[in-house]
């Protein structure tokens, strides 16, 4: 069956209105009254105060008592304990499990008691069955396309979580609905989407012209690139990067549907291993503590391995079944209109890019700036990055965008979904932090499949953390820092590189199963999708791609790595 054809025409891409949106203008006037808001926010203590709501309550305070138990560091400075807890791991992380070697009995059962109730988890998978099944159904395909209904339905169920914790949790109430806010929404939510948001605009202003022939080595050379790119400037900058240009190269071409899907493997997902960096999973490893360069040693042989096959079996796939299928005249029409390649919109936006990168490794609140004692306030590194896009907005070229066809309903779509992914997740993976330590995952190859198949249908990053913790908490590690103990060496040290090795791959590899699993996911979806490309559905991608592609070159994987 043929793909639908790309088209420029605007009023064929996403039904017309995918091209209007806020203007420039807009956009940054709404980023200045934002920083507006944070500076005084910040004069007022508003950021620490919010930030430590919610501590009393007793999941988020075991998390927090927990967070760097025996850390020789902390002890040091005791007198900071009280600045200390107004500060909060930041990311998407969540309130994850213990690194103490023997929490008392009393403690874990106090906390077992306040675990939400498994039926509490029926909005979250409400959620994941509307995005999976509302496009499939006539009466309300056209429907689920707008981005505003896509947030009635998210934001609803959104709110269905919080009346559980209101008023059927066990210890629920006010305080509970706001201490799930501060850790679904100011914790997660909000540093995932502005980051998302700053590599989607500013990549948005570069652009990589030409048109050359769309054949079966070119896309693998793209998809390749993406590859190598992610681990660096990150998924999502090396996807919104590349995108564009590759659904431009294909024009001409009718069957594209796959190349978009391997793109969405490779670039989206399985690329970003080598650095913290390059995927949001590996970034929270590093804040815990993992050594910067941990990814690049013990992740390169797996990252090779995996890519490499990957993008073989893309090429046999478009050289021998997708590419003899296109006709004669769109071959024809793809032969003869080349245009040679060329970048435009480097200034300002790579080096606006690069300030993205650093302040996503730098502006940490929970830890001091690196050569100080001065901690950056909470939202800073957030603030900063809608700065970046700001001068994006304001020196880059508008020609340059409107040439790409820019808009933010992509990243809009994103946003509208998440925020209810983010919330009505909380109870799921509360309960996998009192009970993942009795799952008896005990080898790196249970862990990666644990991890995995957590992180296609659950965001997975706070996924990573959940994993983490629990291997922390084994009894083999005798109370020592798992997060530092990786790169050590002896019997210990080489049985937790073995579960952390286990818990990153699962995290960022499967995080390709579905087009939940990892933010920039949904966001090429999107653009394919406003290029008139008919994506497949929820189900269809697993089904007819992540299924069958993707499971046996992990089973693979785990007999090479993990076993």
């Amino acid at each position: 069956m043929e793909d639908k054809p790309i088209t420029s025409d605007p009023k064929t891409a996403d039904h017309g209105h995918a091209h209007h949106g806020p203007s420039s203008r807009s956009v940054v006037l709404a980023i200045s009254a934002i920083l507006v808001f944070f500076a005084f926010a910040t004069w007022m203590g508003w950021p620490k105060q919010w930030m430590h709501h919610g501590h009393h309550d007793d999941h988020s305070e075991h998390a927090e008592h927990e967070e760097h138990p025996d850390d020789e560091q902390h002890h040091e400075h005791d007198s900071d304990d009280a600045d200390a807890e107004d500060e909060e791991p930041s990311g998407h992380e969540v309130d994850g499990g213990s690194e103490e070697a023997e929490p008392s009995h009393s403690h874990a059962d106090e906390h077992t008691a306040h675990m939400p109730a498994f039926y509490a988890v029926i909005p979250f998978l409400g959620l994941l069955g509307c995005i999976a099944v509302l496009p499939l159904i006539r009466a309300t395909e056209h429907w689920w396309e707008s981005n505003l209904h896509r947030f009635y339905v998210a934001a609803g169920l959104a709110v269905v979580t919080l009346l559980y914790y209101f008023f059927l949790h066990t210890g629920g109430g006010g305080d509970k609905v706001v201490s799930v806010l501060q850790h679904a929404i100011l914790l997660e939510y909000i540093p995932f989407i502005v980051l998302l948001f700053a590599l989607y605009s500013i990549s948005g202003g570069i652009r990589i012209t030409g048109d050359m022939a769309a054949h079966p080595l070119t896309n693998s050379a793209f998809i390749t690139v993406g590859g190598l790119l992610a681990s660096f400037i990150g998924t999502t900058g090396a996807a919104m990067l590349l995108i564009r240009p590759l659904l431009e190269t294909n024009r001409e071409r009718k069957n594209v549907q796959h190349t978009v899907v391997f793109f969405i493997f490779v670039v989206c997902n399985c690329g970003g291993c080598l650095l913290p960096i390059g995927d949001p999973p590996l970034f929270l490893g590093y804040l815990k503590g993992v050594n910067f360069m941990w990814t690049m040693w013990e992740l390169w042989l797996p990252w090779l391995v995996v890519n490499v096959i990957l993008v073989a079996v893309y090429y046999v796939w478009d050289r021998f079944f997708a590419y003899p299928q296109e006709t004669v005249r769109d071959i024809s029409r793809d032969e003869t209109e080349l245009r040679p390649l060329r970048v435009v919109g480097l200034w300002p936006n790579a080096l606006l890019l690069v300030g993205v990168i650093f302040s996503v490794a730098l502006l940490d609140s929970s830890k001091p700036f690196p050569g100080t004692t001065w901690k950056p306030w909470p939202f800073l590194r957030e603030a900063v990055q809608l700065g970046l896009v700001a001068l994006s907005l304001l020196l880059g070229s508008e020609k340059v965008r409107s040439a790409n066809k820019f808009n933010y309903h992509a990243i809009i779509e994103v946003a509208a979904l998440f925020i209810g992914i983010f919330i009505c997740m909380q109870p799921a993976l509360e309960i996998l932090n009192e009970k993942g330590s009795d799952l008896g995952l005990t080898q790196p190859w249970q862990m990666f499949w644990a991890t995995g198949g957590l992180s296609a249908v659950l965001d997975n990053a706070p996924t990573y953390v959940v994993f983490f913790e629990t291997a922390a908490n084994d009894p083999a590690f005798e109370g020592e820092k798992f997060a530092t103990l990786v790169s050590q060496t002896g019997e210990k040290a080489a049985r937790a590189n073995e579960l952390l090795v286990g818990i990153s791959l699962g995290a960022v590899f499967l995080g390709a199963m579905t087009y939940i699993g990892n933010g920039p996911n949904f966001m090429v979806k999107a653009i394919a999708e406003q290029s008139g490309i008919k994506m497949p559905s929820f189900f269809g991608y697993v089904i007819k791609y992540s299924g069958p592609i993707l499971i046996p070159i992990f089973i693979l994987a785990t007999l090479l790595f993990l076993i």
